[in-house]
């Protein structure tokens, strides 16, 4: 027996004499229209965000450059490296049981902090560094934030962006979007947004 079966004796089936209904939860429309699906609303534009590809988005931002890239790579280590160093510094220095545990604070201000940098990147674009330098990190598809997961992905394919001679970091001096390796496999763009 099957879902609508016609079939008098199954009450949960489509009953005789009625016109038959389309199946649960399917959107309907006329032959030829199309029709939104359900669940997820169309976003509404960014201003300045998609790159052209779907109808109502504006332009792309102008990409960023790679020495604003590397600018604020290096004031968000420097946010998350000098605390770091410090407290690891001074532990070694007390050593004892009091040296362990500013050493192991040391390090969880050190996964604290780029747990942090990934989710403000990945919520907003950016972090210290790229708010300082104008820049924002975004998808390529939308120009919209990658979201927490997608920025702590990107983050591990920075991985092939340094296997060979780091060759993928200054992949975006000659690139046309100015993409690091780990960019193009995540379709993520930096722009200039100040």
């Amino acid at each position: 027996m099957s879902f609508g079966d016609p079939n008098p004796n199954n009450p949960y089936g489509q009953q005789p004499g009625q016109p038959q209904q389309p199946g649960y939860g399917y959107p309907q429309s006329p032959q030829g229209v199309p029709q939104q699906g359900y669940g997820y609303p169309t976003a509404p534009p960014v201003p300045g965000g998609d790159y052209g590809q779907q109808p109502g988005y504006g332009a792309r931002p102008p990409l960023s450059g790679w020495w604003r890239r590397v600018g604020a790579l290096l004031i968000d280590y420097l946010v998350i490296g000098i605390p770091y160093g410090v407290l690891l510094g001074i532990g070694g220095g007390v050593g004892g049981g009091a040296g362990a545990a500013l050493m192991g604070l040391g390090i969880l201000v050190l996964i604290g902090g780029g747990l942090f940098k990934l989710y403000k990147e990945g919520t907003t674009g950016q972090w210290i560094g790229k708010k300082a330098l104008g820049i924002s990190l975004l998808r390529e598809a939308d120009g919209r934030p990658l979201g927490f997961g997608m920025a702590f992905v990107r983050q591990i394919a920075h991985f092939l962006d340094g296997l060979v001679c780091y060759l993928g970091y200054l992949w975006p001096l000659w690139d046309d979007k100015n993409q690091t390796f780990a960019d193009k496999i995540c379709s993520t763009v930096v722009v200039r947004v100040g």
